[in-house]
C-alpha cells in the first residue's frame, strides 16, 4: 500500500474549501433574495456581489475569505449589505448608480 503524500491531501482540502465557499454563497445569495437589488439579475452566482452600505460597521470583506467563516457569522456581515450585480456594484462605487430608498436605510 502506497503510503498517502501531503500533496494529494493538499488537493483534497483545496476542493473541499471550494465546495464550501461555492454552498455559502449560493446560500448567501438565497438568503439576500436571490437577485440584483437595482436591476433583478439572477442568471449568474458569480456576477452578484455583496455590497456593504455602510462601510464603517464592515467586519470583514465576504468575496475573499469571508465565505470560508460560519454561515452565523456570514449571515451577520450580510445583514450590513445588500445584493448587486458586478455592473450595479461598479455604478454605485462610481457614483453614477444609486441604492434604492427602501435598502439602503
Amino acid at each position: 500500500m502506497e503510503k498517502r503524500k501531503y500533496s494529494d491531501r493538499a488537493e483534497n482540502l483545496k476542493k473541499a474549501v471550494a465546495k464550501r465557499r461555492k454552498k455559502i454563497k449560493e446560500m448567501a445569495i438565497a438568503y439576500k433574495g436571490g437577485k440584483c437589488c437595482i436591476c433583478d439579475y439572477h442568471k449568474c452566482n458569480t456576477a452578484l456581489d455583496f455590497h456593504h452600505r455602510d462601510d464603517t460597521k464592515k467586519s470583514f470583506g465576504l468575496s475573499v475569505r469571508g465565505l470560508t467563516r460560519s454561515w452565523e457569522r456570514t449571515r451577520k456581515e450580510l445583514d450590513k449589505c445588500v445584493l448587486v450585480c458586478a455592473n450595479c456594484h461598479r455604478e454605485i462605487h462610481e457614483g453614477t448608480t444609486q441604492l434604492p430608498v427602501e435598502t439602503s436605510e
